[in-house]
């Protein structure tokens, strides 16, 4: 009986033995991620996981840190709390890069989703330090994070003895673990006392990387249109000669095109409501859409594949003056906006736009 019922436990009937074969046979013969498709799916996870980092990652943390105050994990609540309260200041004061983190291999396929490619135009002298103004803004600042945080795109071969830095809202640095996250990377907050540090406390050869046209730039973010908030964005100006650091203008040929926004006119309600909330809460709340997870033809808040191209000019010589005067810096502020267009005009035509498209600056 008990060599039956052995033989039972592990024979199978015909039929079902021929779907299995069936089965292995079809599943042999099933065509196989290829390579490429293998790069594209890891470029696509490259670039959500940082989207998702930037727009979920402080707000998460911060709702967890809460809700583990009402149960017994509290501790860890009140450690974190405790380790903020007595690294206040660090975010103004350097950071904490991790070097580690610029180079993590994740940053390669977020790099060749797009792709991103940094052109030099000019060498810039570890002797000095520098305020690189980064244009424009666009609608997540895609150009300025891959170059300036990340070493994908060979920002440290190009510029051998430049330490990169990246400026942001200093909001950012007062939600838990995403203020980690920044700093680990090289971002700063975009405060005087922040750039200040860097500039006169921190050596030479550290370049601080601006998005000068901020938030109130990235209302007039669209496909074919190169609007510049910077006619009268003139602190980084003052900031440089106070320190004596050169500026240095960069353009990010196609950042305009990785989204569609919905631009309300000028005096309408809707762009009323966009300014006032961007002057409260520093960012400005906007109506734009991108692809899906899943497609290019649906509707998401993925960025689109898009090449973008940054390319850094020729450096502006800043004399040091501790206390200059506004014609002083009126006219730095003018030779920087002839260097930036003078960047322009010479590469857009190699960089995706026409001889006949133009900067507004505003």
């Amino acid at each position: 009986t008990h060599a039956v019922l052995g033989l039972g436990a592990v024979s199978l009937p015909a039929g079902s033995r021929a779907s299995v074969q069936t089965a292995l046979r079809t599943l042999l013969t099933a065509p196989w991620p290829s390579q490429r498709d293998v790069r594209s799916w890891l470029q696509l996870l490259a670039v959500l996981q940082w989207v998702l980092s930037f727009l979920l990652l402080g707000t998460v943390s911060l709702l967890l840190l809460i809700y583990l105050v009402f149960t017994s994990f509290w501790p860890i609540s009140a450690l974190y709390l405790a380790w903020i309260i007595f690294d206040w200041d660090t975010p103004e004061k350097g950071g904490r890069r991790l070097p580690c983190l610029r180079r993590w291999p994740v940053w390669r396929h977020f790099r060749d989703y797009f792709p991103v490619k940094l052109v030099k135009t000019h060498d810039l002298s570890p002797s000095h330090n520098y305020i690189i103004g980064s244009h424009p803004h666009g609608i997540l600042c895609v150009g300025a994070f891959c170059n300036f945080i990340t070493g994908s795109t060979g920002f440290g071969e190009l510029f051998p003895g430049i330490r990169p830095f990246l400026t942001t809202l200093a909001g950012n640095f007062r939600l838990p673990v995403f203020r980690e996250y920044l700093m680990s990377g090289g971002l700063c907050p975009v405060t005087r006392r922040a750039i200040g540090y860097l500039l006169s406390k921190n050596g030479t050869g550290n370049a601080v990387a601006i998005v000068i046209g901020g938030a109130a730039e990235s209302l007039s973010c669209r496909p074919g249109i190169t609007t510049l908030i910077l006619k009268n964005r003139k602190g980084f100006v003052r900031m440089a000669l106070q320190h004596g650091a050169y500026l240095v203008p960069s353009f990010s040929f196609g950042e305009n095109d990785l989204f569609r926004q919905v631009v309300f006119e000028e005096g309408s309600w809707m762009r009323s409501i966009q300014q006032r909330f961007q002057k409260m809460m520093g960012f400005a709340p906007c109506v734009f859409y991108g692809r899906g997870l899943m497609s290019v033809q649906s509707r998401g808040f993925l960025p689109y594949a898009r090449p973008i191209t940054t390319v850094v000019g020729e450096p502006v010589m800043v004399p040091k003056i501790e206390e200059p005067s506004c014609e002083t810096v009126d006219m730095y502020h003018e030779m920087y906006i002839r260097s930036l267009l003078k960047l322009f005009n010479e590469n857009k035509t190699k960089y995706g736009l026409s001889e006949a498209d133009e900067m507004h600056i505003l």
